[in-house]
């Protein structure tokens, strides 16, 4: 799908059949079935066709299988569009704060817009790309959302905001020559979104999760989130607390605001070993987590929390240790083998050495599994060998 004719032929009833059609094609049988489609149907409204059901089956991922294969993508469509969970979370937020209706700037293909439409939220969703926003009309249609959300083709920075209870900007984070680093080479510049921000009465800013805390404005909360342990990206709260510094993992939907704790002390390693959530090391609130367990921090340099108690917490995985041995390989080949490992969890952090090389040189075998955490001591390489703990 290259242009709004081809796009509007998948709107058309055989446009529609053939998607339908498509739904649980295999890409590797591709050529196979273009050729048999063409008998049939145009070969441009086939290249269209096959291009949306390769983008609905990426998409699954996101959106699942239910929404996906109802909706339309294009390219970066599917690369930059917020994936739904986070979406809903960040929906329900805007919602319990009293939000009524958003100007959704840089919409993307909608997935923000859906999410605050199913929340009950109305929307102003805006791209500069028409045939972008041609797919968010046409997704909203398909969601049976279109009361709920009006589409506009324009320069968001044309946009008067004054008429909406908040503001979302979700700037374009990818180039010609793929992720963009510098808040400022966003399309449009942080900057900018940032003003557009004070100028609403709540707003909420979706950047990179790697941006320096230095870069958030004093007004903002800045929230950074995870979902099945992997972190999405960080939003700039305007409107909520300012300063504050939250983590919020998905799907549990755990939060946790900082408290400005000082750094945890280094301590010995403990019979527990707690990694806390990508979006608590982000937020740099794993001060926060050791405080709740208890414990320190195995070097002032690594995020890995150590204690000698096991208590439940939503924000970090825990393991129970059995060895700490300085790192040597030939050591931990011998132990393993002792052991009868055959199973082996390689986890990394503050250490050059990578996974797939410890798994090649050791070579496991056994009927027993173990997990190998490679970090530093106060300051010094250290194996660490144990095992996940069941949490209370």
């Amino acid at each position: 799908m290259t242009d709004l004719a081809s796009f509007a032929a998948l709107l058309t009833p055989e446009g529609q059949t053939l998607l339908a059609a498509l739904r649980d094609y295999d890409p590797a049988q591709e050529l196979a079935v273009a050729s048999r489609l063409r008998r049939e149907h145009p070969a441009e409204l086939v290249s269209a066709a096959l291009g949306q059901a390769r983008l609905r089956q990426r998409a699954v991922a996101k959106f699942g299988a239910e929404d996906a294969y109802r909706m339309y993508f294009t390219p970066n469509g599917v690369e930059q569009s917020t994936r739904a969970s986070v979406g809903a979370y960040r929906a329900a937020r805007l919602k319990a704060l009293g939000v009524g209706s958003v100007a959704d700037l840089c919409s993307g293909i909608g997935g923000d817009a859906i999410a605050l439409a199913r929340a009950g939220i109305s929307v102003l969703a805006v791209d500069r790309d028409p045939l972008t926003a041609e797919a968010v009309r046409a997704n909203a249609a398909a969601l049976g959302l279109a009361d709920l959300v009006e589409v506009r083709c324009a320069d968001v920075t044309e946009i008067d905001t004054t008429p909406y209870d908040a503001v979302f900007v979700d700037p374009a984070r990818r180039g010609g020559r793929g992720r963009i680093f510098d808040p400022e080479a966003y399309s449009p510049p942080l900057s900018w979104a940032i003003e557009a921000a004070r100028k609403a009465p709540r707003a909420a800013l979706k950047i990179a999760p790697g941006v320096p805390h230095e870069a958030v404005p004093e007004e903002a909360e800045a929230e950074w989130i995870s979902d099945g342990g992997d972190v999405k990206e960080a939003v700039l709260w305007f409107g909520t607390e300012p300063g504050a510094r939250r983590a919020t993992l998905l799907p549990s939907g755990a939060s946790l605001l900082g408290r400005g704790l000082p750094d945890p002390t280094v301590r010995p390693v403990g019979r527990y070993l707690y990694e806390p959530d990508g979006a608590v090391i982000r937020a740099h609130l794993v001060a926060e987590v050791a405080e709740e367990l208890d414990g320190g921090l195995i070097d002032e340099t690594i995020a890995y929390v150590t204690a000698d108690e096991l208590r439940p917490t939503p924000y970090a995985t825990a393991y129970e240790i059995t060895d700490e041995l300085p790192f040597n390989l030939k050591k931990l080949k011998a132990l393993l083998r002792e052991r009868e490992v055959g199973t082996l969890t390689v986890k990394k952090r503050g250490s050059a050495v990578e996974p797939e090389e410890i798994r090649r040189k050791v070579k496991p075998k056994g009927p027993n599994a173990a997990t190998v955490l490679l970090t530093r001591v106060a300051g010094a390489p250290t194996m660490l060998i144990g095992r996940p703990a069941n949490q209370p």
